[in-house]
């Protein structure tokens, strides 16, 4: 994909030189930023928090909420699961405002998901959309357990199983139908998301849009990249 056009996105200033409500701190507040950028920047803040070295100013949410309480400029959006140990924030090293966060379980799509992804990049211009999974996820253990075993499942959960269903038997020929499972699925709702329009699709073709899913191991902290406009290392 070629670089993007560039548009304006919130910039978090360097610890110590944010003062709520001054010039400064205003003045230094957006930046221009490419889709490639807003994606490496996601994953230098997952490479920190993975080796422990998160910089203590990120986590200073007082200067930090004072910046924010006008306005919001994230500079990526992102679809994520609700799994309590996937907190999208924290395992991408980003800070209050950095990130227009949507979870669900099984990181799903319905209209409520794409309508939220389009207010995001239709108001603040976000270059970067990030469908993010996770290895041993309940949502789609579930869904493998409905295929595999013909479990069935009660009130509005049948609704996120059956959302992942169709991932799930595509590859329930895998000898880790799990894993193979979450990564499909985290492909096809990247899919899904890349052919939704008017909004998203025409922000791709224009470049000011790419549309990454991703994938989150809890056992090293690390996100790698799956599929979907950009890669990364």
């Amino acid at each position: 994909m070629s670089r993007a056009s560039r548009r304006p996105i919130a910039k978090r200033p360097n610890p110590g030189e944010e003062t709520a409500g001054s010039p400064s701190a205003r003045c230094c507040l957006f930046e221009s930023i490419s889709p490639d950028e807003a994606l490496q920047r996601l994953i230098d803040g997952n490479r920190r928090y993975a080796a422990d070295a998160a910089p203590k100013g990120v986590l200073d949410h007082v200067a930090r909420r004072r910046l924010t309480i006008a306005e919001q400029r994230p500079f990526a959006i992102v679809l994520g699961c609700s799994d309590a140990r996937v907190p999208v924030e924290i395992v991408l090293n980003q800070s209050l405002g950095d990130l227009f966060v949507i979870r669900v379980a099984g990181n799903i799509l319905n209209d409520h998901v794409i309508g939220s992804v389009e207010y995001a990049i239709e108001t603040f211009g976000c270059p970067l959309v990030m469908v993010l999974g996770h290895s041993n996820c309940g949502a789609v253990a579930a869904a493998v357990q409905s295929v595999i075993n013909q479990r069935p499942f009660s009130s509005r959960i049948a609704m996120i199983v059956d959302a992942i269903r169709p991932s799930v038997e595509l590859v329930r020929q895998h000898d880790d139908v799990l894993q193979a499972a979450i990564a499909q699925n985290v492909c096809a709702v990247t899919s899904a998301l890349q052919r939704a329009g008017p909004i998203i699709s025409s922000a791709r073709e224009e470049g000011r849009l790419a549309v990454v899913g991703a994938r989150y191991h809890l056992a090293t902290g690390l996100v790698s990249t799956l599929c979907g406009d950009l890669t990364a290392p």
